[in-house]
């Protein structure tokens, strides 16, 4: 896992693009190897904010054509305004996962001697609240564990995903990150 040790970063309210993030912060290099010093990355603390990210209706249309998924209360604003328990669309809960690789959360740390890097999977992921379209996300996270197994460190990287403005997470996973 590389460091994106950057200061969160505003979105542009048309794309959803993050603006140009501020200089990156030096990162403590940690060998995968070194699993003292990999498992004391582990932490109750989470990382800084992420830059953010505006989930826009045209972004969840794209998303149900491509996964198949076009339910109405991702793709009809007007049913979802009248008939739907949030009063306009929301994501798909698989997109806004997906997401996670647009939002760079500041770490102070970066990860290195290996010579791949693997998403294992995730170990827990939850759809805890809902993201209205049209609204800003943004992430933060923590390590949760670090092993050692047969093929290498296996890092799990608990994510949460925010609607901005809410304290409750939209997404939590426990990513698994496998490091050979």
């Amino acid at each position: 896992m590389s460091s994106n040790a950057t200061q969160p970063a505003a979105a542009d309210p048309k794309t959803g693009q993050a603006c140009a993030p501020a200089a990156q912060a030096p990162a403590r290099r940690i060998s995968c190897k070194d699993l003292a010093a990999m498992r004391a990355l582990v932490s109750d603390q989470w990382s800084d904010w992420s830059n953010e990210f505006v989930v826009s209706q045209q972004l969840i249309d794209q998303f149900a054509a491509l996964s198949g998924d076009d339910y109405w209360i991702h793709t009809d604003p007007q049913r979802a305004k009248t008939e739907g328990p949030f009063g306009t669309t929301i994501a798909h809960g698989m997109l806004v996962q997906a997401l996670a690789s647009r939002l760079k959360m500041p770490l102070d740390y970066e990860i290195v001697g290996f010579g791949n890097m693997v998403n294992y999977g995730s170990d827990r992921l939850r759809f805890a609240a809902p993201v209205p379209s049209g609204s800003a996300i943004r992430a933060r996270c923590r390590v949760k564990a670090v092993e050692q197994v047969k093929s290498g460190v296996q890092l799990t990287l608990e994510i949460a995903i925010h609607v901005v403005g809410n304290e409750r997470p939209s997404v939590l996973n426990d990513q698994v990150i496998l490091y050979m």
